[in-house]
């Protein structure tokens, strides 16, 4: 009996190329669900994401989508083509809010293969992104670089 690949065919360790930048297909219009509800569940109670009244006479004019929703979901977005074979996640570092989000726009992910290197085991390798996501209007939102095990094809079983 022959097995199917339960994952994607071109993102195991050896896919992977140093500066190779992907666009992600994936895009994702913010709507109050994301702010309100999983701002609530991690008790992020601030008001810039909260109160109208407050947030009507700052610089924004409007309440602003939690960067903790805006980081997941570009790294979300990026996942199909960049996680698939991951066996674990290394690290997240150099996050940064560039621009505000906020409840109606839509985002759009994006990440560059920064580094490559052999891991501990034979089985995979490791693999540094560089992720970042944008506006409607193409403005950097958000970017961030994360540390990944990704498998190695040598080493899927059938």
């Amino acid at each position: 009996m022959s097995m199917q690949a339960l994952t994607g065919n071109n993102n195991y360790f050896e896919d992977f190329t140093e500066g190779e930048v992907l666009k992600h297909r994936r895009g994702k219009t913010i709507e109050p669900l994301e702010n309100v509800l999983i701002t609530n569940m991690v008790m992020n109670t601030a008001s810039s994401h909260f109160d109208d009244v407050v947030m009507k006479d700052t610089m924004f004019g409007k309440r602003l989508q939690f960067g903790g929703v805006t980081a997941s979901l570009i790294v979300g977005m990026a996942s199909q083509d960049t996680s698939e074979n991951a066996l674990a996640e290394l690290g997240l570092t150099k996050i940064r809010f560039k621009v505000p989000v906020f409840h109606g726009d839509t985002l759009y992910a994006y990440t560059q293969v920064v580094s490559k290197e052999e891991a501990d085991r034979a089985d995979a390798g490791v693999v540094t992104f560089r992720h970042w996501g944008v506006n409607q209007r193409d403005d950097v939102v958000f970017e961030g670089e994360r540390t990944v095990l990704v498998k190695r094809r040598s080493h899927w079983r059938r």
